[in-house]
This record gives C-alpha cells, sequence and structure tokens, in this order.
C-alpha cells in the first residue's frame, strides 16, 4: 500500500513539474546573442556570445539553445557545447532563479561573406525527460567577414607595377588649376605657366606653381565568368579564382585609398541574392574603404550578367583608370575596352590565372 501510495505521489509530482514546466518555464526568460566584432577580415577569429536570463522565481532544470550555423563560422575550443555536421549548434544550460549567463564561444571566420546567426530555438525540458516546450528568438546576430588582403609582395607583379605607376602619376602630375606660388622662370617651362602680373610686379619672369593633382580615379572592375558563354551559378572548383579576384582587388583600392586615391570597384556579381552587377564608383572620403569592404562581403557568387554588359555601365565613366581583371580574353571584351578608352580612360588588362583547384576541377569535369 505505501509503494503504491509513493509511485501515485511520484506521478504526481511528475505531472505537476510537467505542468508547471508547460506554463511558466519561458516566461521572464531572455535570450540574446552577438558578435563581438561587426566585420573581420577573411581567417580572423570573433566571439560568438550568449546571454541567458531567467528572471523568475522558479528554475528552469535544463534549457537548449539550437540553431544553424554557416560551417565557414568555425568553433574553437567550443565548452558545454555541440557541432553537429559542422552546421548545427546547440548550448546546454540550467537556469537558477534569478540567474545571468553569459557564454562567449571564440569562432574563426573562414571565408568571406555576410553570416547571420540570429535564429535560435531554445527547448526547456522537464526533470524526466519527457515534457517539453519551447520558443523561437531572432537575435540579429550578423557579422561581414572582408576578403583577405594580400601583402604587397603577393600581388601579381603586371598589376602591382600598374598601381605603382598610378600612385607616381599622382604625385607627379600638375594640376593646371590649382596654382601653389610663384617662382622665377628657368629654362624649359612652358609659356603658358609665366605669370604676367607677377612678372610685370618683378621685373622678371616668373611663373605659377602647380599643385600635384588630387583627382586620379581607379577603379579594379572583376569578370566573374569563367567563359564567354558561361551563365548562372559558378562550380565551387571555379569559386576559388573569384574569391582572388576579389581579394586582389580589396587590396588594390585599399593601397589606393592610402596613396590619396580616389577608388572604385565593379564586378558581374549582385548582392545579397539579389540580381543584376554591383558598380562602386571611384570616390575617396573618410569611409570609402569600409563601403568597399563591406560590398564585397556581401557579394553573393551567382553570376546573373555578362561582363560585356558591366562594361558597358563604366562607359559612363570618364578620366578613370581602369584595371580589368579576367582569366579569358575576348573580341566582345576587347571592343568594350576601346570604347571606354574613347571617352578618356585608361584600361589595362591583366589575365588572372586559374586556381590550382579551378584548373584541376577544369580538367576532371574535361575527362567525365
Amino acid at each position: 500500500m505505501n509503494a503504491m501510495m509513493l509511485l501515485a505521489a511520484l506521478a504526481g509530482l511528475i505531472m505537476l513539474q510537467a505542468f508547471v514546466l508547460r506554463r511558466f518555464a519561458l516566461k521572464r526568460l531572455t535570450y540574446e546573442r552577438r558578435f563581438s566584432k561587426q566585420a573581420v577580415f577573411e581567417g580572423e577569429t570573433a566571439e560568438l556570445i550568449e546571454v541567458i536570463q531567467n528572471k523568475k522565481i522558479l528554475p528552469v532544470p535544463l534549457i537548449k539553445a539550437e540553431s544553424r550555423i554557416s560551417p565557414s563560422i568555425s568553433f574553437l575550443h567550443a565548452v558545454d557545447t555541440h557541432i553537429s555536421g559542422e552546421q548545427y549548434h546547440k548550448s546546454v544550460f540550467y537556469l537558477k532563479p534569478y540567474t545571468r549567463l553569459i557564454r562567449t564561444h571564440t569562432v574563426k571566420l573562414q571565408k568571406r561573406g555576410f553570416y547571420q546567426a540570429g535564429s535560435v530555438s531554445l527547448t526547456a525540458m522537464d526533470l524526466a525527460g519527457m515534457e517539453s516546450v519551447g520558443a523561437h528568438f531572432e537575435t540579429g546576430a550578423a557579422i561581414e567577414v572582408y576578403p583577405k588582403l594580400l601583402p604587397v609582395e603577393d600581388i601579381p607583379l603586371p598589376v602591382s607595377r600598374w598601381q605603382g605607376d598610378l600612385i607616381v602619376k599622382r604625385w607627379i602630375m600638375p594640376d593646371p588649376i590649382w596654382v601653389g606660388g610663384i617662382r622665377a622662370y628657368t629654362p624649359g617651362d612652358a609659356l603658358s605657366s609665366i605669370h604676367w602680373r607677377a612678372t610685370a610686379r618683378a621685373g622678371a619672369l616668373q611663373v605659377k606653381v602647380h599643385e600635384p593633382t588630387a583627382e586620379m580615379k581607379m577603379l579594379v572592375a572583376i569578370n566573374a565568368q569563367m567563359s564567354e558563354h558561361q551563365w548562372a551559378d559558378l562550380m565551387p572548383y571555379e569559386q576559388k579564382t573569384v574569391e582572388d579576384m576579389i581579394s586582389l582587388a580589396a587590396s588594390l583600392t585599399s593601397q589606393a585609398l592610402r596613396s590619396g586615391m580616389e577608388a572604385g570597384f565593379a564586378i558581374n556579381l549582385p548582392q545579397d541574392q539579389g540580381d543584376g552587377i554591383t558598380v562602386l564608383p571611384p570616390v575617396r572620403h573618410q569611409a570609402r574603404e569600409d563601403e568597399l569592404f563591406c560590398a564585397m562581403a556581401h557579394l553573393t557568387i551567382a553570376r546573373t550578367r555578362p561582363f560585356t554588359m558591366l562594361l558597358d555601365e563604366l562607359s559612363a565613366y570618364t578620366g578613370v583608370d581602369i584595371l580589368l581583371l579576367s582569366v579569358y580574353d575576348s573580341p566582345a571584351i576587347q571592343e568594350k575596352i576601346r570604347m571606354l578608352s574613347l571617352r578618356g580612360n585608361t584600361v589595362k588588362w591583366h589575365l588572372v590565372p586559374l586556381s590550382e583547384s579551378a584548373a584541376k576541377g577544369g580538367d576532371e569535369a574535361a575527362a567525365s
């Protein structure tokens, strides 16, 4: 009889705590998730921070926070967490009354892109593991991963030499409008530079001293096609070549801005699963580098427009030094380059070799 009463009491307790769980477990409970940084460069680390708080007198024996996270976000030294299939993340908590827990995970961002990790499902379970109640949270956790910047010595020589020529040109080209002073005439000075009023006052020939121009404009344009007739998504083994070009473009535009030049970027890829192309005209201001890197982080490798259409878009510019990066050449592209040159632009062409994975993948595709 005592055993029966004990079992009945135990069953009653299990039912009671299950009822309390369903009714109150997620009441006055908050969950936050955020990255410690808004943006990092490819290969760098950041912290993914979880904050869960129980603001009531009742404890929560077991609660799980589960979410799907990109495999490009690699967890380092994970504690009290479980990573399944390199993309499902689970944290387990025990919450005492009026408790606030903070859990910090060090993560490595292994690939350029824009990553969202804000969607989280919380599941509270009873002591017997038989009952559970869940809720969905949107935390807004996201991080931008900028392209990896190349050291100067790793930039291909033809491209490095082209930018070096631009930087020298930037500092030695006189601006015919901006006059920085007057000096005495020396043999070889252009007659157009003579300052006649100063000459009359001084009784000897005086010439204008022009300041270096600050109007040098550089734009790096990338062809995301691997061949003239390629369409839609690129194969995984081809994407590495495009990523290499994006990294090169990031490095070149960064150096240009720090040398006092205006810098822009264009590619026949959309941003954030959109459609069309991406064009950022050459400008220079304090936040320009971050603008360029941010746009590159949001690029989606899905070619929706041909490279010739991108070159048509650039035909609106004049007086711009344009560097084209592509893995192939074609008569159609050369015709577009000719039209850009007629608009007063300087166009340089750099053929980019296929990455090792792309070349290997192409050989395997041809063999099959």
